[in-house]
């Protein structure tokens, strides 16, 4: 038995992978703009992971916001977002290391399920309603072949 609308639904696979970037992308420009747009709240960051023998903890902590918040941005739009995946699959297995070593399940779902989603966007890419389609549907068009490079 078919679902009803089975039909457009297929048509339309492609787009589906905008709501997850979208809430991902969300999470983590939420979830850093904090740090991004107070130098106090850096701070408090710097002094977690020096708590938890992090080498050069403020490089850490500046590397890790700005990778989640632009990685975050790029989400949202679809840009680069293999790259960005690939970026955060480091930083949520260090924060799964360093962060939450120890911690019981419920805890450590978030980074999980961030690093599930970094996993996705790596290995599937940003969808049809995305900058990178487009941007690929340009280049097509360009192409003397028609064919992508």
């Amino acid at each position: 038995m078919r679902f009803p609308g089975s039909d457009f639904l297929d048509r339309h696979r492609e787009d589906a992978t905008l709501f997850i970037r979208l809430i991902v992308g969300f999470h983590l420009v939420y979830g850093t703009q904090d740090n991004v747009f107070s130098w106090e709240r850096m701070l408090e960051f710097e002094r977690f992971l020096a708590e938890r023998s992090v080498p050069y903890p403020l490089a850490a902590a500046i590397i890790s916001v700005y990778a989640q918040f632009f990685s975050g941005l790029l989400f949202i739009v679809g840009a680069a977002v293999r790259w960005a995946g690939a970026v955060m699959i480091i930083n949520f297995i260090a924060a799964l290391i360093i962060a939450h070593r120890g911690l019981p399940y419920p805890a450590n779902f978030p980074p999980l399920m961030m690093l599930a989603a970094a996993c996705f966007f790596l290995f599937h890419g940003a969808g049809g309603l995305s900058l990178d389609a487009a941007l690929a549907r340009r280049r097509q068009a360009a192409s003397p072949t028609g064919a992508s490079r």
